[in-house]
């Protein structure tokens, strides 16, 4: 009997071990923009978790290309998460799709096409019926824009979720290396919002403030975190690495605060992209290399949120 026994979770623990992982590419249009990402699943009627990118062109893996990102940091993520029997789906942000160039060069960008980005693939799911709730994850950026989208989603979940207006979290980010580029930006932001535009911008901080990207810092920094996921309904999971270089704690406990209802969470030695790291260099090394494992404290954390 003891043999049978042994037997039999044996065959359990292969059956588990061989476990498929199902995937399927997907492209879904919003308009012009096409939005291919990829959908992967162990097994249906489970939850399925939607990634909400942060700031810059971030592909469905979480790499950027020209610019050296290159963690890989989503894919390790969803194959984490599968593990754990969840269903998850990621698009390449519409900056990261070179077949949308032409359009944002000719028509340009604001803040809330990527929330009409997220609420489109939100509404392709919603009638796929192999799935039981949408969970949105937001991440760094991401998260505001995951709050705007959150409507017909079930759960909300924010990763390094700035509290700030997007002003002030640039305005910080640079005094730390400048205080006078800080000024200047600073002036540039007031002056934006008062007559939507920058007239001169100083050739230091021309990559920042370039004529294309000024449309969309106006229509970023009407939003502020703080009063925005104080409309979410939903369950809300706040979640924060210690070792975030971008995103630091403070910006966590000021959205608790604005929500106390939320769970909040900070991940001991997970840095900004979700890697576990024990020092300042491997915090920067991480950001190049996919070597550095993604937090397992991050993906349990989430798993006991969403399955609960």
């Amino acid at each position: 009997m003891v043999r049978n026994l042994l037997v039999a979770i044996m065959l359990s623990f292969s059956t588990i071990c061989l476990a498929q992982v199902t995937t399927e590419d997907v492209k879904i249009n919003n308009d012009e923009i096409e939005l291919p990402g990829t959908l992967t699943f162990t097994s249906t009627k489970v939850p399925l978790l939607i990634w909400v990118h942060g700031s810059g062109n971030v592909d469905r893996n979480g790499n950027q290309a020209g610019l050296n990102v290159g963690a890989n940091y989503i894919q390790q993520f969803r194959e984490a998460i599968n593990q754990k029997g969840l269903a998850f789906y990621s698009f390449d942000k519409r900056t990261a799709n070179a077949r949308n160039m032409p359009i944002i060069r000719d028509k340009g960008i604001v803040f809330q096409d990527f929330v009409s980005d997220v609420k489109e693939t939100i509404n392709y799911f919603k009638k796929d019926n192999r799935f039981s709730e949408i969970v949105l994850i937001g991440h760094s950026q991401g998260s505001l824009v995951a709050m705007l989208a959150s409507e017909d989603a079930d759960k909300y979940v924010s990763i390094a979720g700035p509290a700030e207006t997007i002003d002030k979290t640039i305005i910080r980010q640079v005094s730390g290396q400048s205080a006078e580029l800080a000024e200047l930006c600073k002036s540039y932001f007031i002056e934006l919002e008062s007559t939507g535009e920058i007239a001169d911008v100083d050739p230091r901080l021309l990559s920042l403030f370039a004529k294309p990207n000024q449309p969309f810092f106006a229509s970023w920094m009407e939003l502020n975190p703080v009063d925005e996921i104080k409309k979410i309904d939903q369950p809300i999971l706040l979640i924060n690495g210690d070792q975030d270089l971008q995103v630091p704690v403070n910006d966590l406990k000021q959205l608790h605060e604005s929500k106390p209802k939320a769970t909040m969470v900070v991940i001991k030695d997970m840095n900004h992209v979700l890697k576990t790291v024990k020092n300042q260099t491997e915090n920067y090394t991480s950001y190049q290399s996919p070597k550095f494992k993604i937090s397992e404290e991050l993906i349990n954390t989430i798993e006991r949120f969403v399955k609960q």
